[in-house]
């Protein structure tokens, strides 16, 4: 993939209605749990992203029939334990949740199926996918420290397990949860905090007997699932970018349309209305087991938070954009708990510091916190390295919107793993991203 430097310019206005992608993280869980169930599934708005074409490539490979008609998305799917050996290795791309949820999902088969992915997804650590599905009987071979290619062979002989994650992790739960849909008994995990829960509800959905006490979900193994259609919301990390812009630009306001507000994914909203943010959710109703509504932001004078580190599973995804917030708002913002971004599609703690500081904005790592100090006015001029990561490259061109000089990134081109079109999008409502 060659590089795409962009460069972002001040703007006078940002305003509109829009409507932002799907949200990634139900996109790669309506594909893989329609795969599990019997009868052909119908999906719309599903993110027709980099990473979620790969797992529908993925799934492909492993016997699913797929196809596209349109804007919706048809899977028939082959029940629990129907998948088939691949004869190719399964290339994830950059995706991290494809390839932790791919694992589970394969790890009780008793053959052998091998993942790779571009050069970021190569240096992202699976340990921690790999133990529990180990102790569940499943086999691994990995490069040094755990990185792919990797490959599993599960067996006929997997046994089901009470699993304590040792950090909270979404896609370490799934794998658990989607490795255990075809082991027999029950299959417990007890997360430490509660993280996204979109595989549960989804399965709750379909018919799975998942349960919740307290911190543990339990699931009953080899379930028989029918085909149910599934709607997948706007990503409200997606919609995050069109917020914080709203938020920085005077005179701003935007609505976003059909975004998911699952409660446990609005940690950034709840953040940022803390600072003073105008935003509302309007029209909110229930589709697939999923809590939808219509987002309103407009022009906000912010003040600086502390971020409690209970929150960071709510909103791990948006720490860098919301360091964006905080660069524009009045005092020292002090995010906290933020170890998890260390082993995203980058070292988003460091890469981000770096880019604020490319840019004039005063800011330090203390342990596993982020402080920025902000300031009235965003000097900019920054030339940003992005290190691959989509996140870091949209949250520096939302803050050239807002700063004195245009600031830089030195490549675009991955934006398409998680919101394709968004230069698009973004130019369409008063942005100048060139």
């Amino acid at each position: 993939m060659s590089s795409r430097p962009l460069l972002s310019s001040l703007v006078d206005k940002f305003s509109g209605i829009a409507k932002v992608p799907g949200d990634k993280s139900i996109s790669h869980r309506s594909l893989i749990l329609s795969s599990q169930v019997i009868g052909r599934s119908k999906i719309t708005g599903l993110l027709e992203s980099d990473d979620v074409i790969n797992t529908s490539q993925a799934l492909s490979a492993l016997g699913v029939e797929i196809e596209k008609d349109n804007d919706v998305w048809y899977v028939d799917g082959v029940g629990i334990g129907g998948l088939s050996q691949s004869d190719e290795v399964l290339d994830m791309g950059n995706s991290g949740t494809g390839v932790r949820l791919m694992m589970g999902l394969v790890a009780p088969y008793p053959f052998t199926t091998s993942f790779t992915g571009d050069e970021s997804l190569q240096k992202r650590p699976m340990g921690r996918v790999m133990k529990p599905l180990e102790k569940m009987g499943a086999i691994f071979q990995a490069r040094e420290e755990n990185l792919p290619p990797l490959s599993v062979k599960g067996s006929n002989y997997m046994v089901p397990i009470t699993y304590e994650l040792p950090v909270a992790s979404a896609q370490v739960k799934s794998a658990i949860l989607l490795a255990a849909l075809n082991i027999p008994g029950k299959t417990t995990v007890v997360e430490p905090e509660a993280t996204r829960d979109h595989t549960e509800l989804m399965m709750k959905y379909l018919g799975v007997n998942i349960k919740r006490e307290g911190q543990s979900i339990s699931i009953e193994g080899q379930p028989e699932l029918k085909a149910k259609d599934i709607n997948v919301p706007a990503d409200p990390s997606s919609a995050a970018f069109l917020t914080v812009a709203a938020l920085i630009i005077p005179g701003a306001k935007i609505t976003i349309k059909n975004v998911c507000v699952n409660p446990l994914r609005i940690g950034l909203y709840k953040t940022l209305t803390e600072m003073g943010a105008k935003i509302s959710f309007d029209n909110e109703r229930e589709e697939a087991g999923e809590k939808i509504a219509d987002i309103t932001v407009q022009y906000s004078k912010l003040k600086a938070v502390d971020v409690p580190a209970g929150r960071a599973p709510s909103m791990i995804d948006e720490y860098p954009i919301l360091s964006v917030a905080a660069a524009f708002a009045d005092g020292k913002t002090i995010m906290n708990g933020l170890r998890e971004l260390r082993v995203k599609e980058s070292d988003r703690l460091q890469v981000m510091s770096d880019g604020l500081t490319a840019c004039g904005i005063k800011n330090e790592i203390s342990g596993d916190s982020l402080i920025v100090h902000g300031s009235k006015e965003i000097k900019g001029g920054g030339d940003i390295k992005t290190h691959m990561d989509h996140r870091i490259a949209m949250s520096f061109l939302v803050m050239g919107m807002a700063a004195k000089k245009p600031i830089k990134v030195d490549d675009g081109s991955m934006i398409n793993t998680s919101f394709p079109g968004f230069v698009d999008l973004m130019n369409s409502l008063g942005a100048r991203i060139t």
